[in-house]
């Protein structure tokens, strides 16, 4: 049995191409998957079923000892920086190795993760293998105490990212909207974004009168309070949840709210064009291969911090258009008329893929060793 642990949602989809590549690699082994959050769960549980994923313990011993007499794993797999000290040592007690994956320090993270050397040192001594995102943040990784003989750069496993297949609620969609729509999507918005957003939208409904808009609140809970400063804008609301159960057709000037969780990305392939949130206020912005996949031209604000190395690569085969305030309506009118920044958005994608790939090589290697020893 191989235990693999992801945050929240994000880190679920991001474990989702890795899990189904273990699973091909390793027949004899179950892959089980543990969650912090209950968007993360909600998530692990669509993607993966219930009969295989659970809550993360607490970290105590008395609440992980259980678990891992239990499970009884060959690997424990941490997603990104998930790194809690009972669980290390606990591993340690029982000889299971542990890989943290996708691993990261943002520069938000740095100062003081480089302050608390001397805590992080001897925590990162019992991580058997440690696989960065980029040069960059596996530097950073050996700088606050990692060794440097478990620390590798594999990538980004959400440049693997990729939408499987057809979406029926895609197909759903499509079959309601009017021949000559066009479909702005407005992906992990934040508060204090929509009203921004929605001022933008407004005024592109005047030159592009068949326009329509998809809008995804980051915490759907938001979905209400998001309906309701979608009407005091002016504008028509419909919640995704209720138009699902009596589809009809979608009105140009509608604002479609994305109140279900996991179902954006294949929502991308249908836009025109694309903004990512989180990036307008301080959030530190979220994925934006999930649109440049299908191969969307996509805008992001300043703060993108949690993605630097993404965006900054994207920035420099202009592949993506960074905007404030002041900017972001011309930018997605540019947007809606020339889609030049789709084509290499898409290219950007092609050209990161491998992260899955080069991982599993990695824990498959270590698993090897693990048995010959």
């Amino acid at each position: 049995l191989i235990w693999v642990h992801a945050v929240s949602g994000g880190e679920t989809v991001a474990a989702e191409r890795l899990v189904r590549s273990l699973e091909a690699a390793l027949p004899g082994y179950r892959i089980v998957l543990s969650t912090t959050t209950p968007t993360g769960q909600k998530v692990a549980r669509e993607r993966f079923g219930v009969d295989r994923v659970f809550f993360y313990p607490l970290d105590f011993a008395f609440a992980v000892r259980p678990y891992l007499q239990a499970l009884r794993p060959k690997l424990l797999i941490l997603m990104e920086s998930e790194l809690w000290p009972r669980m290390l040592a606990e591993c340690e007690r029982a000889g299971v190795p542990v890989a943290v994956v996708n691993a990261r320090v943002s520069d938000r993270s740095l100062p003081r993760y480089r302050a608390l050397r001397f805590l992080w040192r001897p925590l990162l001594a019992k991580v058997a293998l440690l696989l960065a995102q980029s040069d960059v943040d596996a530097e950073r990784w050996i700088t606050i105490g990692a060794p440097a003989q478990a620390v590798q750069t594999t990538g980004n496993l959400k440049y693997d990212i990729a939408v499987q297949g057809e979406s029926p609620l895609v197909t759903l969609l499509q079959r309601h909207l009017q021949p000559a729509a066009k479909v702005l999507v407005f992906g992990s918005t934040h508060q204090g974004e929509e009203s921004i957003l929605l001022d933008c939208f407004r005024h592109l409904l005047a030159p592009t009168p068949d326009l329509l808009l998809v809008l995804a609140p980051r915490h759907p809970q938001r979905s209400k309070d998001v309906v309701h400063e979608i009407r005091e804008a002016g504008l028509a609301p419909a919640l995704l949840s209720q138009w699902r159960l009596a589809p009809e057709p979608v009105k140009a000037g509608t604002v479609l709210v994305v109140d279900t969780v996991g179902e954006l990305a294949p929502l991308y392939g249908m836009a025109a064009a694309a903004f990512v949130g989180g990036s307008l206020v301080p959030q530190g912005g979220h994925n934006p291969l999930e649109p440049a996949q299908f191969g969307v031209p996509v805008l992001m604000g300043p703060h993108f911090e949690n993605f630097r190395t993404m965006a900054e690569g994207m920035l420099a085969v202009h592949a993506i258009t960074i905007v404030n305030n002041g900017s972001l309506c011309a930018a997605l009118q540019d947007a809606l008329l020339e889609n030049n920044g789709g084509k290499r958005a898409h290219e950007f994608y092609l050209s990161q893929a491998g992260a899955t790939d080069r991982t599993i090589t990695a824990l498959l290697a270590l698993l090897s060793q693990r048995v010959q020893q």
